[in-house]
């Protein structure tokens, strides 16, 4: 296990928010079917056990069912509030997103998120429904209940839409993002779009190339860098979205891994180098989430 003191660097939103580059996920690993079915004491002490090596930047979601959990977590640690950075989603109850913010803070014991994000797009069957939905979420941010406002899982086609009547851009939009969906597509980039619009973007699943992908036409080159900078293929694939501007939300229960991914920290990838991760990744296409909702091919 590294000991390392190492803090993780902070990106700077387009509303001047700042965020840090790595987020503590409480949702693949830890997602809970039923609300109801009482608090899970390990993601309470594996939250604890993040904040306590430093991971301030907490990812959670209503969908997920563990907002309380975080809220205990947050509670136990003692970690003022002032350095930690809550993220929450709404998806379920999108159609009352009012009601919706005000019982994720109740579970978070919180007064405000610093980001909430519309967690997926697919709620939608207009323009207009993006819309409405967009308009309530820059009335969240108001009201001063979320420090800043975005989306996730959306593709150029709905941050377009959303943009036509924002008045408030989308400060982020958090996506399945590694080397091997890089999000080109025939509608043209989706990341150049995000650019242009100054959105930042962040990487769920962001590992992917080094764990469940494999094998695949990266492992060579994830190797080789992990032996130059003495670390694993994880932190190769976290260094590979930090070196970008990307937020790269990842997870474990395991102290010594999480310990561990604080070594992308010691070390920075060459220009060269990111560019080669992303030239040999761009020969495999592999989508882990979301599948049903697009073509086998399709790397939009």
């Amino acid at each position: 296990m590294a000991n390392l003191n190492l803090q993780i660097p902070a990106l700077k939103l387009n509303d001047g928010t700042s965020i840090p580059l790595i987020g503590y996920g409480t949702g693949t690993a830890w997602y809970k079917s039923d609300s109801g079915g009482g608090v899970d004491r390990k993601l309470i002490d594996a939250t604890k056990t993040a904040l306590k090596l430093g991971y301030y930047h907490l990812d959670g979601a209503e969908v997920y069912n563990t907002e309380a959990e975080l809220g205990i977590a947050i509670q136990e640690s003692k970690v003022p509030r002032e350095k930690l950075f809550v993220t929450t989603k709404v998806i379920t109850s999108i159609k009352d997103i009012p009601n919706a913010i005000d019982t994720s803070l109740k579970k978070l014991q919180l007064d405000y998120v610093d980001l909430y994000l519309i967690h997926s797009p697919f709620f939608a069957s207009s323009d207009s429904d993006l819309q409405s939905a967009w308009a309530a979420m820059e009335k969240v941010k108001a009201d001063g209940k979320a420090r800043s406002i975005g989306v996730s899982n959306y593709l150029l086609p709905h941050l377009a839409a959303t943009m036509k009547t924002a008045t408030v851009t989308p400060s982020i939009n958090q996506i399945e993002y590694h080397p091997y969906l890089q999000h080109g597509g025939p509608d043209g980039s989706l990341l150049s779009y995000m650019k242009e619009h100054n959105i930042a973007n962040s990487a769920y699943a962001p590992l992917t190339a080094a764990t469940k992908a494999k094998p695949g036409p990266l492992d060579e080159l994830y190797a080789d860098l992990a032996k130059k900078y003495y670390v694993s293929e994880g932190e190769i694939a976290l260094r590979w979205c930090i070196d970008q501007d990307v937020v790269a939300i990842t997870t474990s229960g395991k102290e010594e891994r999480l310990s561990d991914y604080l070594r992308a920290m010691t070390f920075t990838l060459k220009p060269k180098e990111i560019n080669e991760i992303s030239r040999v990744g761009d020969k495999k296409h592999f989508r882990g989430f979301w599948k049903a909702k697009f073509d086998e091919d399709d790397r939009s």
